[in-house]
């Protein structure tokens, strides 16, 4: 049975008319399910009984189950979910100045293969559906709203490439940001790809307004190749003028995600490099430590040097930050503790 958290606002729309229901009855039963956080069809107090019945005939209110949860000395908390079909996913809860952020997974495993990342240790098993990444930010939600607190940025950047799910992303971004529902500005949703052409250039033609972050790491196609199996597909060349064009066509910055992996792609050199592949695009770098995988073999930059690249980059006139480490004292890097869960690591 189909999720009703897999509707969109526009959806349920279709689905009531489909029942012979008036239209305002989906702005209700959005607020139920989004705003008051139901868990039964019955809790909804002004839906008649008839359409209650036909909701629970077509629709469950499937809701995830937590396995595991660990919360670092920073605040950072780590949930290990399983999925109506024994699956698990992870998402992450992370507390910045700005508010509390959200980090969603988008598939059970990757396939991307990204040398660096504990997430391709298990091959991709299935998309997620749009309810299922929904059902992830609702449960976060329900914890906060115990402390009066709120969701107030998304980011689909867990497990899996959200581009090789791209339908059902859009359709949980539409989701979440729906004014009826949990009202999450378009500003406050980034969505990554670690570089799927074809979907960026579909991306682009939809002109939405939440933002793209690019998955980087490398400013050479050799060394790129190396980390990101993605690049034999769609090399540097081609991903950059994709995004430049993105860029131009939407009026939307780009964030470039780099991840500093010691004596790998963390030399002045290299920032030299990767100014100059930027510079004059409306983006910034987004500098991020390394949270070891040990079955990798990769380090984390040390701080100093971290600076340093920081520091050549601005002075080359490319706009950076320089991310703190979250949740270092528990399986922060993506995709580590589901691996360990499944004894892959």
């Amino acid at each position: 049975m189909q999720s009703i958290y897999d509707l969109s606002y526009e959806q349920l729309q279709d689905v009531l008319a489909g029942m012979g229901e008036k239209a305002y009855r989906a702005k209700q039963i959005y607020s139920w399910l989004y705003k008051k956080r139901i868990t039964s069809f019955q809790e909804m107090s002004d839906v008649s009984k008839g359409l209650i019945s036909k909701l629970e005939e077509n629709y469950s209110l499937d809701t995830l189950k937590e396995v595991q949860k660990q919360v670092a000395k920073d605040g950072t908390v780590k949930f290990l979910f399983e999925l109506n079909d024994g699956m698990t996913i992870e998402t992450v809860l992370m507390h910045f100045h700005f508010g509390k952020s959200i980090c969603v997974t988008s598939q059970v495993g990757c396939n991307m293969g990204c040398k660096f990342c504990a997430s391709g240790l298990l091959k991709k098993q299935r998309d997620l559906t749009a309810g299922e990444i929904v059902g992830q930010v609702l449960y976060v939600q329900k914890e906060l709203d115990a402390q009066d607190e709120r969701i107030g940025n998304i980011v689909v950047m867990g497990t899996g490439e959200p581009f090789d799910n791209y339908d059902r992303v859009m359709n949980f971004a539409k989701i979440v940001n729906s004014d009826f529902g949990l009202a999450i500005g378009a500003r406050h949703i980034t969505i990554s790809t670690c570089g799927i052409v074809p979907k960026i250039q579909e991306f682009a033609r939809g002109k939405y307004q939440y933002n793209l972050a690019i998955s980087l790491h490398a400013s050479d196609n050799k060394l790129r190749d190396e980390l990101m199996p993605i690049n034999h597909a769609y090399p540097i060349e081609v991903l950059m003028d994709a995004l430049k064009e993105y860029s131009i066509d939407n009026h939307r910055r780009l964030t470039f995600e780099y991840i500093l992996l010691h004596g790998v792609n963390d030399s002045e050199k290299q920032a030299v490099e990767l100014a100059k592949l930027v510079k004059g695009m409306n983006a910034y770098i987004n500098l991020i430590p390394y949270n070891q995988v040990d079955e990798h073999g990769f380090k984390s930059t040390d701080e100093k040097q971290a600076l340093h690249f920081y520091d050549v980059l601005m002075k080359n006139g490319v706009k950076a930050t320089l991310r703190s480490k979250h949740g270092d004292d528990i399986d922060a890097a993506c995709g580590q503790l589901r691996a360990k869960h499944e004894g892959k690591l």
